[in-house]
């Protein structure tokens, strides 16, 4: 007689034809990499002998094929009618007597306590592979205890093999159901209803950038994240820093965590759990500690090494011992097929009125008529092209989704059901919008824009954007000068370096602070000056969990420049100190309290001025001291500085020697700190100024604007802007010569290099080190740098005679 039940101490990866994917996988955990400090439940297979060996004496397969083989592939029609009758078949049939008694002595013998709590998961033969995951396709159940409860859950599992969902997934990926078996995985239960659990990737799974370990977590059993109940905390580590034993978690996002589940405490076996409100304080604190999460992460580098490509796995704490176990791990299915050639990128070209907004899944754009839907149930009314909007999606709505445009969720995380799935599609998805069935009217035409960074948002009416693909193996990068980045969202870091650069010439912190932060940092040093009682309870609102208002600004700004870093690591990324006008500061929470009002603020206090200067100082030292964290702590010494709208060698040296006396000296840890040549004075005086700074970028639009004495931001004498001008083009030359007499490192960011290859072709004749563009227009400026050092190649070139 075959084995029906193999212990995880007898499994490996190579078991999969006999114990299924996630068994093996278990297995292979438990035996490979607990010498490493990997914590993983003990448990035991149910095996796919046991599950054949049942069937057979049931004499189920016949039935169960010509089931299958009356299916209507057209259109599913009867999908839901066979599944039902599969699985009844499954139900209906008796468990043979020495496959319960298998069962039943495993279950007595392998756990340690008489009666133990166990997890009973489902695991096909076909499951958790590189090409199909068939993630949540099967079921599981918690809280299992007791003999009669776990032969009832086992057979669950093996009618599982015929849900809905699970019979499309391989009609979609051309499996034979008739070979795919099914197995059972008993193991024990960790008890995360009385901690936390949740979900992690070996990259990003976003964009599918390898250096970032994501974590994701809830209070409780784990169920609400796989299936979108509620939106998790979220954890960004950056592996190059994690191996170095450095502070590596980058990113920390508070998720609502609105629900808890729990086990049951009476024996009830039809409802082992129950789903209950997360008390308030819970809420308002991450689930895992800075150290438990770079545990996790460091697991989760163990793993990947052992396993050799990127993976998804599931994580548990439990609420009793306090310990961290690892409770599932399997290949991720994205990004790790997928053959980086061409990069896609879409711009919306209007905005419309927006009518929710949640976590952006991908990059893309739709649009469709709106089609609210509370239940599987009522799937029939969605028609294909349609947007689903519903509270959350489970498995149970796989069958249906492929016909979608879009998903738009009230709940989930960037790991719930629906963000998994849309990746899997290609879809666009907008989650855990908390509001999006009770804004978003049936029938109603919208938009579904995840083009804006991590924010998705979600438009009225049917807007315009455009689509751009870019054949990135074709492009071939310039020896020098460089071409690079101009950047401000972090949410769009990981995808922007997914493009042929040399890393970010300017990154715009602003973007940051007036949209992750939104307070103004002289309100959170001199928080008793703000006197507004609403703004007061809003600063209070957003800085709750901090004991220090300072520690906000300084931690979110960390957050959002240390993942630009990580994104473009070890290129050099150039951060401009804060550039805001003082019209612009004072839009920001409290700032009208600390800012004056100027005729014209784009000639006023702003830039270096601003920083020594007793109105703003303790705001630019929270700068510093940020950029000393990513720098420093956690080990982005490729973060270079940059200070803008500096008008003399004097006041120059002033901001220099503060920032010194922050600890960010130049030369320490190879700081380089840069001056914008955007003022005439930077270009005139660039030998002064270049015993104070280690080079120069070119902010061409500034330095056009002083030179003709325009206020871009006139419409009136808007048509006179030019950055070709001659007296610009004649200064910026000037700057370049002077930088490169100098030996000091000079680049431009701005338009106008991607737009005009006769300035192109200037500024790399003139000899610059480096041009910055934006992202859309990164791939035209690469262009017509080659084709500018081509054409001055051919000039040097003597002619043939």
């Amino acid at each position: 007689m075959e084995h029906f039940i193999r212990k995880f101490s007898e499994i490996t990866i190579g078991d999969i034809a006999d114990v299924g994917g996630k068994t093996a996988s278990l297995g292979e955990i438990y035996n490979q990499l607990t010498n490493n400090g990997i914590n993983t439940p003990n448990g035991f297979a149910v095996t796919v002998a046991a599950f054949r060996y049942f069937i057979g004496f049931n004499r189920l397969e016949k039935k169960l094929v010509d089931l299958m083989a009356g299916l209507d592939r057209q259109n599913f029609s009867n999908l839901t009618i066979s599944g039902a009758r599969a699985r009844k078949l499954i139900m209906d049939a008796v468990m043979p007597n020495d496959l319960q008694m298998a069962i039943i002595d495993a279950y007595d013998y392998i756990f340690e306590n008489a009666e133990p709590t166990v997890a009973v998961r489902s695991s096909a033969t076909a499951e958790d592979l590189p090409g199909a995951s068939f993630a949540g396709q099967h079921e599981s159940f918690l809280n299992i205890k007791g003999h009669s409860a776990l032969l009832t859950a086992v057979k669950q599992c093996f009618a599982s093999l015929y849900t809905d969902r699970a019979i499309k997934y391989r009609e979609d990926k051309n499996f034979d159901h008739g070979k795919v078996y099914l197995s059972v995985a008993v193991q024990k239960m960790v008890r995360s209803d009385m901690g936390c659990s949740g979900i992690g990737f070996t990259l990003e799974p976003e964009s599918g950038f390898k250096d970032i370990i994501h974590i994701s977590g809830v209070w409780g059993l784990g169920e609400n994240i796989v299936q979108g109940t509620v939106t998790p905390d979220e954890f960004l580590v950056f592996k190059p820093t994690l191996k170095k034993n450095l502070r590596a978690t980058i990113q920390k996002n508070l998720g609502s965590k609105n629900k808890t589940m729990v086990c049951a405490t009476t024996d009830d076996a039809t409802n082992p759990t129950i789903n209950q409100d997360t008390p308030w304080e819970l809420r308002q604190k991450f689930v895992l500690s800075d150290q438990e999460v770079e545990k996790l992460a460091n697991w989760a580098l163990i793993i990947e090494d052992h396993y050799r490509q990127p993976m998804d796995f599931e994580w548990a704490k439990d609420g009793f011992d306090h310990q961290l176990y690892i409770i599932q791990a399997r290949p991720e299915t994205v990004h790790s097929q997928e053959k980086k050639i061409q990069v896609k990128s879409f711009k919306i070209a209007e905005k419309g009125e927006v009518i929710t907004m949640g976590a952006a899944i991908g990059n893309g754009i739709t649009a469709g008529r709106a089609r609210v839907l509370k239940t599987p149930d009522q799937a029939n009314l969605l028609k294909e092209g349609e947007i689903l909007v519903t509270e959350t999606t489970s498995p149970d709505w796989d069958p249906v989704l492929k016909k979608v445009a879009g998903i738009v969720t009230n709940n989930g995380g960037r790991t719930s059901h629906a963000a998994i799935i849309a990746r899997e599609l290609g879809a666009v998805a907008v989650v855990g919008t908390t509001n999006g069935t009770y804004n978003i009217e049936d029938g109603e035409m919208i938009t579904i824009c995840c083009a804006e960074g991590k924010t998705g948002m979600v438009y009225s009416g049917k807007l315009e954007w455009t689509e751009t693909v870019s054949d990135v193996s074709k492009t071939q990068l310039p020896a020098h000068p460089k071409a690079q980045l101009i950047i401000a969202d972090p949410g769009q870091a990981f995808k922007s370096s997914m493009f042929p650069n040399q890393g970010v010439g300017l990154m715009r912190i602003e973007f940051i602070i007036a949209n992750q932060i939104g307070i103004h940092p002289m309100a959170l040093a001199h928080f008793n000056q703000v006197l507004d009682e609403q703004e007061r309870v809003k600063i209070a609102h957003l800085t709750a969990g901090y004991a220090d208002k300072k520690a906000y600004f300084v931690d979110k700004l960390v957050q959002g420049v240390a993942t630009i870093a990580a994104a473009f690591y070890p290129k050099d990324v150039v951060v401009r100190m804060s550039d805001f006008k003082t019209n612009e500061y004072a839009g920001l929470i409290g700032g009208r309290y600390f800012e004056p009002k100027e005729e014209n603020p784009m000639i006023g206090f702003r830039g270096a001025s601003r920083y020594y200067d007793d109105h703003y100082r303790d705001g630019f030292l929270l700068e510093c001291e940020a950029m000393k964290v990513v720098r420093d702590e956690m080990g982005f010494n490729n973060i270079k500085l940059m200070i803008p709208f500096c008008r003399t060698v004097k006041e120059g040296q002033k901001v220099i020697d503060l920032m010194s006396s922050c600890g960010l000296k130049r030369g320490l840890n190879d700081l380089e700190i840069f001056v914008m040549a955007e003022i005439p004075s930077n270009v005139l005086l660039a030998e002064e100024f270049a015993e104070v700074f280690d080079g120069f970028s070119i902010g061409s639009n500034d330095l056009t604007q002083l030179t003709l004495g325009i206020d871009r931001d006139s419409a009136l004498i808007a048509g006179l802007f030019d950055e070709q001008d001659a007296a610009s083009k004649q200064l910026i030359v000037m700057m370049i010569q002077k930088a490169n007499k100098l030996k000091k490192k000079v680049g431009l960011c701005g338009q106008a290099a991607s737009d005009s290859e006769t300035f192109t072709r200037l500024l790399v004749e003139t000899g610059i080190d480096s041009i910055a563009f934006n992202a859309d227009a990164l791939i035209k400026g690469i262009e017509n740098i080659n084709d500018a050092l081509k054409s001055c190649k051919n000039k040097s070139q003597p002619s043939a005679v």
